[in-house]
């Protein structure tokens, strides 16, 4: 059975030049390096034994060659010549046996190195060079075994999650696991759409996200590992593992594999936008349930593409709204901002605007607009006061969910002005904050006692109604498309039903508190 490494500890990195010299084989030569010592942490991808003067052009890059000199010996020009061919072939070092050829490092071939930056090593001791080789290449291939088969099983667990059906963030958090690093996927902007990997250095690496992406978007340095993601010739993001201690190979397999995984699970998926909602919709939920602190989330928010610094935020709830269309609406408008599909028909919209601008007007333009689109729809928009401050969101986006949902049962029968705030919504609000209070309960219960079974809805939802529109006969048969006496036979049987007079003020504000609390606790 085959065992793949610990995926907690990232595979070491390809022996160096330096690792070489301290295996215990090597040591038996005595080995001595005579140029090119800053240069030992080269990786040595391959051991070579060759004696060719132009043995350069049967290298590919990477190799520590091996060489008595036989060939070299009493030719100056030679020994340079090998030398700087192996600089030309990108070897990672030679490395001279000392003997018949040559008792001391040759001078030439030494500051040729030096010039080259190619590490020189000479071996005092006679030593088989095929112990050297076979040691090192047999460290080589278990290290490219094992690559190999992470890789596979990287693909396995994640093409196992896909057929499962799991979520994008269900994905990263396996390829997280596995790179031990942060793993950040991102469009072709660079705005991130999913992170992964411990909390705290994946915000790290977010907190100058746009910067530090862009200045790394070039070259694969630091452990910084990307693999882009697209299809039929057409690229729409990338994945890029921050910080992976591990070889270089390994890395780029791991993020291959990745890739392959997310633009798979991105196919399946459907729409070409729901990593973005997906984005938006987790950063939104984090800052309604006060959860996460908000300072906590505010690289996820810069990083995602919200403008946070020195703005004026807007948190709006929206009833009964298209996430697509609120999120087209923004664009059209010139409005910076989050839509997040909440729970129970709300979307949550995050407005961030210079402090410059009248985030009131700006907000209610936007309410304006979403309500003409909306046609017959009657859309709830619900806000909270603009917050100068960050930490202020959370509370925003709680008020202005509130709001939307006292209002969100009687919409239809009351004048609201584009933009509802919590100084709109007056009684209705206090209810609706008290509804799971046992005493509430009771006197919700008590008062509609004769109106609460299931053949009595048609006379509840009349109550309802001419309670909510002031007791409004005539606006309350229009309504309900039926005629005044027809309507005043209904408030007839409610009042006997009840044991109230309807046109006494106090039982009619009684009753109406209890019908409120009553469809606040339905909610």
């Amino acid at each position: 059975m085959t065992t793949t490494p610990d995926i907690w500890e990232p595979l070491e990195p390809a022996l160096s030049v330096r690792q070489v010299l301290t295996l215990e084989r090597v040591l038996a030569g005595e080995p001595e390096v005579v140029a090119g010592a800053s240069h030992l942490d080269r990786p040595v991808r391959w051991v070579h034994v060759a004696e060719a003067a132009d043995v350069g052009v049967m290298l590919s890059g990477g190799e520590m060659v091996l060489t008595t000199g036989v060939l070299l010996a009493g030719d100056e020009e030679k020994q340079a010549e090998y030398v700087r061919s192996l600089h030309r072939a990108d070897a990672s070092a030679v490395v001279l046996g000392l003997g018949r050829a040559f008792p001391a490092a040759p001078a030439v071939m030494r500051r040729a190195a030096e010039r080259c930056g190619l590490p020189m090593v000479v071996l005092h001791r006679p030593f088989p060079f095929a112990e050297l080789t076979e040691e090192v290449q047999s460290r080589l291939v278990r290290r490219k075994f094992a690559a190999v088969s992470l890789s596979e099983a990287v693909r396995t667990e994640l093409t196992a999650l896909i057929t499962a059906g799991a979520p994008l963030q269900r994905l990263l958090d396996e390829v997280a696991r596995h790179s031990a690093c942060p793993v950040v996927v991102t469009n072709l902007a660079h705005r991130v759409l999913g992170t992964a990997g411990e909390r705290p250095a994946v915000d790290d690496v977010l907190r100058d996200w746009e910067r530090i992406a862009r200045q790394a978007g070039g070259t694969e340095g630091d452990g910084w590992i990307r693999a882009e993601l697209g299809g039929r010739g057409e690229r729409w993001g990338r994945i890029v593992l921050c910080g992976y201690r591990g070889d270089t190979t390994t890395g780029r397999l791991l993020a291959d594999r990745a890739a392959e995984a997310l633009v798979l699970h991105r196919m399946l998926g459907g729409a070409a936008c729901s990593w973005e909602e997906q984005s938006a919709q987790s950063l939104l939920t984090d800052l309604v349930s006060g959860v996460v602190p908000a300072r906590q989330l505010l690289p996820r928010a810069r990083a995602a593409g919200l403008p946070v610094n020195r703005r004026t935020f807007v948190p709006l709830v929206v009833r009964d709204g298209d996430t697509a269309r609120l999120d087209r609406l923004l664009r059209l408008l010139g409005l910076p901002g989050l839509v997040a599909e909440l729970a129970d028909g709300a979307t949550a919209v995050l407005l961030s605007l210079p402090r410059d601008q009248d985030a009131d007007a700006l907000a209610a333009h936007f309410a304006t607009r979403l309500r003409t689109e909306s046609g017959p729809a009657r859309t709830v928009v619900a806000a909270a006061d603009p917050r100068a401050a960050w930490d202020d969101v959370p509370a925003g986006l709680r008020e202005a969910r509130h709001v939307a949902d006292a209002v969100a049962d009687s919409a239809a029968a009351l004048e609201l002005p584009p933009v509802v705030r919590l100084r709109d919504v007056h009684l209705r609000g206090l209810i609706r904050l008290l509804r799971d209070d046992p005493y509430v309960q009771s006197f919700a219960e008590r008062e509609l006692d004769g109106l609460l079974c299931e053949t009595e809805e048609d006379l509840l939802s009349v109550l309802r109604t001419y309670l909510a529109t002031g007791r409004n006969k005539s606006r309350t048969a229009q309504l309900h498309h039926v005629s005044r006496p027809a309507l005043y036979r209904r408030l007839e049987a409610i009042q006997v039903r009840l044991g109230v007079d309807l046109d006494d003020f106090e039982q009619a504000a009684s009753v109406h508190i209890a019908l409120l609390a009553h469809d606040a606790q339905q909610q």
